[in-house]
């Protein structure tokens, strides 16, 4: 039984966790909200079951002593006909309207409230005091409450004030309790609201970052030391990673441009060389070798920041269907929902590319297509080719590999279109996955937020 309520415990938190807004600033708004209300519906019941009961308690004992008192006068000493003397010591001494009315039965009992604790505590005051048949009448909005008691020979009719036998005053407690709470609130959310901002400006520039945004317009340090520290501390790092980057893009255009410039020395000479199988041989390996460099030359671009814009997806598309025609490819393209999407459109068409050269590399027919729903785009190229084997999908992606090696460089490429092209798809906050194909070889599925 332990153990199966523990579960249930367990199965309910998990639940409970799940539902909560992931949100800070909910979660914020919840952890300052909920003591509150917990903390306001205790002091509530305390003081509807302590204080609330405890004053009406006593006003309506009093209200009964005053009754019965009336009684006893009534019935001990003679009165005249019209009892004007008790009546007028109940109205100028106990502020109680009395009349004594003929001996007849008392109304049928109305139906009880759902909830008045008037109706229940002084119908127990008139029966542990008086102990006589009677009615009374809390009901309704009226000032008065009516009661009415059989005597010996006649009925008791009494009209009260509501406040002599009620804490009326009580909504007025609640009412300040509300709205006390609700001003505090107000105050605490526009506080809290300046203080989440400043973190949720932060977390906006880090994923624009990470996707090769530029840095929101009128983005500083704001907020608490603590939030000041992170922001400033994210700006630094920012600026030393384009440093970084930008040192390292240049000194490998810098050795590209020397290597380039031997190769064209080695060309040269070779092409001033008489004919051979050495001389084209040797002509091969530097071809081969230029191939390398721009290949790397490509994957090293890749850091280079470039500022998002507006990119028509059927017109990226339509290149990659003529760079198909070129290479004598069956490429059917294919754009589902709108066209237009944010991003970097130089970076973005060299991973098309890329992967486009792939297809064509290994395959006869690529069907492309692109679908944008929810800010998001998802691309798919499918080719009829050869695939790759499950083992080596995630191999493909590292820089420089290729699953033959025997494979010459015209044959296989140089090993980085798809490090380069997952690059770019993570730099803009997405990824590519690989997987088999309808058509029999590999699809290829790209997904970023556009």
């Amino acid at each position: 039984m332990v153990r199966y309520l523990a579960l249930r415990w367990r199965q309910w938190l998990s639940s409970a966790t799940l539902r909560m807004p992931r949100g800070l600033y909910a979660r914020s708004l919840i952890i300052i909200i909920a003591p509150m209300v917990l903390l306001q519906s205790v002091i509530a019941f305390v003081f509807m079951e302590r204080h609330w009961q405890t004053v009406t308690q006593r006003l309506s004992t009093a209200v009964t002593r005053d009754i019965a008192a009336i009684i006893d006068i009534i019935e001990t000493y003679p009165q005249d006909d019209n009892f004007t003397e008790v009546t007028r010591m109940a109205r100028e001494r106990l502020a109680l309207n009395i009349a004594i009315l003929p001996p007849d039965p008392l109304p049928a009992p109305a139906p009880k409230p759902f909830f008045s604790i008037l109706d229940q505590i002084l119908s127990e005051e008139i029966t542990r005091q008086i102990g006589r048949p009677f009615w009374i009448d809390t009901v309704g909005n009226s000032n008065l409450v009516e009661i009415r008691i059989r005597l010996e020979d006649n009925v008791l009719r009494v009209f009260a004030r509501r406040s002599q036998a009620y804490a009326s005053n009580t909504h007025i407690f609640l009412l300040w309790m509300v709205g006390t709470s609700l001003v505090l609130l107000f105050i605490a959310i526009l506080f809290l609201r300046n203080q989440i901002r400043p973190i949720q400006k932060l977390a906006e520039a880090a994923e624009g970052f990470g996707k090769g945004h530029a840095l929101p317009d009128g983005f500083r340090p704001r907020g608490a030391i603590e939030v000041r520290q992170a922001s400033l501390a994210f700006i630094q790092m920012r600026e030393r990673i384009e440093k970084q980057m930008e040192q390292r893009t240049e000194m490998l255009a810098g050795v590209s441009h020397d290597l380039r410039t031997i190769l064209t020395r080695f060309k040269l000479q070779l092409a001033m060389s008489a004919p051979s199988e050495d001389i084209a041989a040797m002509e091969k390996d530097i071809d081969d070798m230029q191939s390398m460099l721009e290949g790397y030359l490509d994957f090293a671009r890749g850091d280079v920041e470039e500022e998002t814009g507006e990119l028509d997806l059927r017109t990226a598309l339509a290149e990659v269907a003529a760079q198909g025609k070129l290479h004598e490819r069956a490429v059917d393209v294919s754009v589902l929902g709108r066209s237009d999407i944010i991003v970097r459109p130089v970076a973005f068409r060299r991973l098309l590319a890329n992967l486009a050269s792939n297809a064509f590399r290994h395959a006869d027919r690529i069907e492309v297509v692109a679908r944008v729903s929810r800010g998001r785009l998802t691309l798919t190229m499918d080719d009829d080719g050869p695939g790759i084997p499950q083992d080596k999908r995630e191999d493909v992606f590292r820089p420089f590999y290729r699953i033959d090696d025997a494979r010459n460089l015209d044959a296989s490429g140089t090993g980085l279109g798809l490090s380069i092209a997952r690059d770019i798809a993570r730099k803009h906050g997405g990824d590519i996955a690989l997987d088999d194909s309808p058509l029999g070889g590999l699809r290829v599925t790209v997904r970023l937020p556009v």
